[in-house]
């Protein structure tokens, strides 16, 4: 007697729609946060599960690659956000007296900001004046925001047997950073200066530091107070006018996400990544690097301690790569087995 056997689709199918409800459910997680009373790792695991989903609901591209990468970001900017969200206890919690103790060290009794825009930056009757090494710096700080996944979508392209390292090691200091901020809120210099009640004034939905904070103490040697300037806000509402506003607040959500820095040590990763295959490419990112660190401590964003830290952070994930590595291999293969399993006969 003759039997036929099959294998039923359907635990795959099953597999593929438990997937994608997986990715349904990490791109809301960001989005109603504040609306329900869940704590915030869980959200955040739900947000950073979509990555992995959506590697089994879907088989492996470039543009699946390209929607990974974009997904990671969403849960980071979803963990960068988040401890703002009670503007209050954050503000309890931040800490503004040592990096200004540390850069005052750096900078030899002065703050290396307050030398910076004391030398250069330019202020007459009518407010800011804005000449071109002023709009250089403020633009490299905007540009900022391509140049880390500019990075990875070159490697990609071009280098593509070397992307998935590439975006680990990347995304790797984005979420690192921001359990750094979780931990350890840390005022930038425009934030302290404003502590102090000698700051420029800035959007106030995204400036608005509570009174319960003891004031730093922000005067120079002679005891004179030291006025902080945020340069690249003062720009933004020049140049963009109107716009600056509603532009500001999709970039912004956390003004103590100061400590590291990861505008730098994110670009300082893309220019070392890009600089082990390319050397006239990494060339220029380190040039990008060295612009944007400048600019960082001169535009009031950062102090040089938050850079050195950024530094530090991703030489540490180039240190730990060698013994990371091979468990998130492991990890990998267990995912591209799951996925291979739910893409089966399709």
């Amino acid at each position: 007697m003759l039997q036929l056997t099959f294998r039923s689709p359907r635990p795959r199918s099953a597999a593929r729609a438990a997937a994608w409800g997986i990715v349904a459910a990490g791109l809301a997680a960001p989005l109603i946060r504040k609306r329900i009373k869940a704590p915030p790792l869980l959200t955040q695991t739900v947000a950073y599960a979509a990555p992995i989903g959506l590697c089994v609901a879907v088989r492996r591209s470039r543009a699946r690659d390209v929607a990974v990468c974009a997904l990671q970001m969403w849960a980071y900017l979803a963990a960068y956000k988040s401890p703002n969200d009670d503007e209050q206890a954050q503000s309890e919690r931040v800490r503004i007296d040592y990096p200004i103790a540390v850069d005052r060290r750096l900078g030899l009794g002065e703050l290396p900001t307050v030398r910076l825009q004391r030398a250069l930056a330019k202020v007459g009757d009518d407010g800011p004046e804005w000449r071109n090494l002023d709009r250089v710096l403020v633009w490299a700080h905007w540009m900022w925001f391509m140049v880390p996944h500019g990075a990875i979508a070159y490697i990609l392209v071009r280098k593509p047997r070397e992307f998935p390292r590439a975006a680990v090691m990347t995304y790797s200091v984005f979420n690192l950073g921001a359990i750094v901020y979780w931990v350890l809120p840390t005022a930038p210099p425009w934030y302290a200066a404003s502590m102090a009640g000698r700051a420029h004034e800035f959007d106030g939905q995204l400036t608005r530091p509570a009174p319960e904070p003891k004031a730093p103490d922000m005067n120079d040697e002679r005891g004179h107070e030291i006025a902080v300037r945020r340069m690249m806000v003062e720009y933004g509402e020049f140049f963009w006018r109107d716009g600056w506003g509603p532009l500001y607040s999709v970039f912004g959500g956390n003004p103590l996400a100061a400590m590291p820095s990861l505008h730098f040590a994110t670009s300082v990763m893309a220019a070392s990544l890009l600089s082990e295959s390319e050397p006239v490419l990494g060339t220029l990112a380190w040039t990008y690097v060295l612009t944007l660190g400048f600019a960082l401590v001169y535009l009031g964003e950062h102090y040089v301690v938050d850079l050195l830290a950024g530094v530090a952070l991703t030489a540490s994930v180039k240190r730990l790569e060698p013994r990371a590595g091979p468990a998130l291999a492991l990890a990998g293969r267990g995912v591209a087995a799951l996925e291979a399993w739910a893409q089966a006969a399709r």
